[in-house]
């Protein structure tokens, strides 16, 4: 590549001196994620492209490669590094070219001119340090070492190694694995010994013995071309164990699975009726007692409790079972009509919905259409898959269902709220208006914080009361995404300002922040909005009351999922970033690992229960173990990291790695293809026995397996790791110099991309025909 590219920018300060002016959070708290996230979201499509071009033979490396490339122009839509990443030719025209720039804007004028000592310190920079330490970062044998170094304190664990040489397709990590037992069956058995060590040595020997048995058979099998898939074979063929309907209720895994299926069935009503009783059963024992131990102490909160109860009760009511519901629950009508005169002249109980409860629990147990066909459907062999029950099966039940019982509540994955399920109507007499008066920032054990004053004014025919309460952003965050999703059609009318993680304290930025939530204020308050959504004044008064507002009141809303998924317009073929929802706390580390979560495991693919149990478990796993001043710390960390003392640090160790005492170190010599056939097996079993029991609880054992092994497997390949290397590399220079135009000139440097010329040609084909119509 021979390219000529001039800035006519002011040469830039030294990189020490650019580093601690630049602010490097975003960079290593949301670029880099993205970035990553993006790779292997595009390694994920360009895999499920290969498998749906044949679905009976394997795709090669190579046209994994070409899919990727093909994937990534396809997300990227204006740039491609395939040329970059497999022509070593091209690779080092970018460098030179790039060195050169950098040369521009770092070296004094006079220096620049000097061509013999620019293009000398060029291909020094370009051939003698990017591309040496680009081909170690990209060389997978070095990543599995890395891999298998960050997790040396975890054990091999027996049952994840057997896994994967059963698991494994790679018929040279099973030789390596196998010619390794050879030689170690040939040192035991050249052994002399006596005693107990005998029996030490017989149960080595029989351990290798069976080792080496299972990989023959699966080279065997792979080399003859009859890859068996467990969960089609024990669809067709297999007897599959019964899993009772009362444990697929109370295990999450089992349950996502059943919600699926009652969804493409339209019983989805049904099942989640029976969880929302569940649900309010719990909370509404748990609020009589709070109830009887404050009676107990003088306190009077009686027909405050009621009204909660009554409001929940009657929100269930009209949401399942009464004329208007839509899908309605099919129950007898007397069950129905009984439970009517209840709710109308007594109050409700936690045992209110039991009688319909049971009912709809029969039906769904019994009716063909429901859990007897769920036990036929491809969903319940996946759901068997996930919890490892395909081959050992541990649950245990009759195949007509006369061993399920009507107990057992699953409070454990459910907590709701009377809250959230209560369905208020709005009184046209209640005048209500607030707004923010003041704002200030606060600090809690160290933690900083903005506080807003609201000023709220009730009137009614008899009475008028004013007060204030204090609510913080997440306050409004928390109530916004409650709301949004009991009440659908609000998305798209209240618009809640936007997060800002960093320089979120700012005296400017808190005051448009306060004008922006007074303006969210008045639209939620106003008149027409109330009438269009009668049930929305008791969450609005619950928010405006003065008292602490209580997060997490929506948990149970939030894991049930909306009746008429929402659609998005493609959102696979985009970058991560563009598809963060703004539903989690401001909080970086929950960002983070929700983010990587949802790719590593293609959350996205499943239902928005699931990821909103997996969010809540994050957020109690990062709060109990790192406390709220989390942020803090990470910032704090990132500045240490990116100081100019740190950053010379840096330099000074890469400098003694490549040269050592002045010198050159030696290449360091390939090592031996079975050896590093054995690494791969070694950092996957590593990999896989760290994973803990708790996620595979969440998310099946099934879906962890594929996640891990699929981010392995995205690291097997040079090309796709130069690319990874490429981005990261292209990001941390925009990020250092900023006033520059670096985008541009990185998608100048990769136009002669050819998977780039295929999708303008593309564009152009599909476009024509369009413009001719004109």
């Amino acid at each position: 590549m021979n390219m000529r590219i001039a800035f006519t920018a002011k040469r830039s300060p030294s990189p020490l001196v650019r580093s601690k002016e630049i602010d490097w959070q975003p960079y290593f708290t949301t670029r880099i994620v993205d970035d990553f996230g993006t790779h292997l979201r595009v390694f994920r499509k360009a895999q499920q492209k290969i498998t749906e071009k044949d679905d009976q033979a394997k795709g090669t490396a190579e046209d994994l490669v070409d899919t990727f490339f093909e994937v990534e122009v396809e997300m990227e839509k204006e740039v491609c590094r395939d040329l970059v990443c497999t022509s070593p030719k091209d690779e080092e025209g970018f460098l030179r070219d790039l060195c050169e720039v950098l040369l521009y804007l770092l070296l004094p004028p006079g220096d620049f001119q000097n061509k013999i000592m620019r293009y000398f310190v060029r291909e020094i920079l370009a051939r003698g340090i990017l591309l040496p330490l680009i081909n170690q970062l990209s060389d997978p044998d070095y990543i599995n070492q890395y891999v298998i170094w960050m997790i040396r304190d975890s054990n091999c664990n027996y049952e994840a190694f057997m896994n994967i040489i059963k698991l494994s397709d790679n018929i040279g990590e099973l030789e390596a694995v196998r010619d390794k037992a050879v030689e170690e069956l040939q040192y035991l058995r050249s052994l002399d010994t006596a005693g107990d060590d005998i029996n030490t040595i017989k149960n080595q020997i029989n351990s290798l013995l069976f080792v080496k048995k299972v990989c023959d058979s699966r080279i065997q099998r792979l080399q003859s071309g009859k890859e068996i898939n467990t969960v089609k074979l024990a669809a067709n063929f297999g007897k599959l164990c019964t899993v009772p309907l009362d444990s697929i209720l109370v295990d999450n895994v089992a349950l996502q699975f059943f919600m699926d299926y009652m969804q493409q069935t339209g019983g989805q009503a049904h099942l989640f009726f029976w969880m929302t009783v569940e649900g309010y059963r719990v909370t509404a024992q748990q609020q009589l007692e709070v109830l009887l131990s404050r009676q107990r102490d003088g306190k009077h909160q009686t027909n405050q409790t009621k009204g909660l109860l009554r409001a929940a009760a009657v929100g269930i009511y009209e949401q399942y079972l009464s004329e208007k519901a839509s899908p309605r629950v099919t129950v007898d009508d007397y069950l129905v009509a009984k439970l009517a005169d209840t709710l109308n002249h007594e109050d409700p109980t936690p045992e209110i919905f039991d009688d319909i409860q049971r009912k709809v629990y029969e039906l769904m147990l019994r009716d063909e259409r429901f859990y007897p066909s769920f036990r036929q459907n491809a969903l319940y062999v996946r759901m068997l898959a996930e919890l490892d029950m395909l081959k050992d099966p541990s649950f245990r039940g009759s195949d007509d269902g006369d061993g399920e019982s009507f107990n057992g509540s699953p409070t454990g994955s459910i907590n709701l709220s009377l809250d959230d399920l209560s369905n208020v109507s709005s009184d046209d007499s209640v005048q209500l208006h607030a707004y923010i008066s003041d704002t200030g920032v606060c600090n809690d054990h160290g933690k900083t914080y903005a506080l807003y004053a609201i000023t709220v004014h009730r009137r009614n025919l008899n009475s008028e009361e004013m007060w204030k309460t204090y609510r913080r952003y997440s306050d409004f965050h928390d109530f916004h995404m409650r709301i949004t999703e009991q009440f659908e059609s609000l998305s798209s009318i209240l618009k809640l300002p936007g997060k800002k993680t960093f320089n979120n304290m700012d005296r400017d930025f808190l005051e448009k922040r306060k004008k922006d939530l007074n303006a969210y204020l008045q639209l939620l308050l106003a008149p027409e909005m109330m009438k269009a959504s009668p049930a929305l004044a008791h969450y609005v008064y619950d928010f405006l009351e003065n008292k602490a507002y209580s997060k997490g009141k929506g948990d149970f809303a939030r894991k049930v999922p909306p009746l008429i998924p929402k659609t998005d317009s493609d959102p696979e073929h985009r970058r991560v970033a563009a598809q963060l929802d703004d539903n989690v706390d401001d909080n970086i580390p929950l960002r983070v690992m929700l983010l990587l979560m949802d790719e590593v495991f293609d959350l996205k693919e499943r239902n928005q229960w699931l990821r909103r149990n997996i969010k809540n478990l994050l957020q109690q796993l990062i709060r109990a173990t790192y406390g709220d001043t989390i942020n803090r710390k990470i910032v704090d960390h990132v500045d240490w990291m990116t100081s100019p003392e740190q950053v010379a640090d840096s330099v000074k160790r890469f400098r003694d790695a490549f040269w050592p005492n002045g010198i050159l170190a030696e290449t360091v010599p390939c090592r031996d293809k079975s050896i590093r056939m054995r690494t791969r097996v070694a950092g996957k079993t590593k990999l896989l026995a760290i994973m803990p029991d708790e996620l595979k609880h969440i998310i099946g054992a099934e879906t962890t397996r594929k996640g891990i092994l699929r981010v392995f497997e995205m690291f097997q390949h040079n090309q796709l790791n130069r690319r990874m290397v490429y981005v990261f590399l292209e990001g941390f220079l925009e990020t250092l110099f900023p006033q520059y135009k670096f985008r541009d000139l990185f998608n100048k440097l990769h136009s002669r991309s050819k998977q780039m010329q295929k999708y303008k040609q593309k564009l152009q084909t599909t476009q024509a025909p369009s413009l001719q119509k004109r």
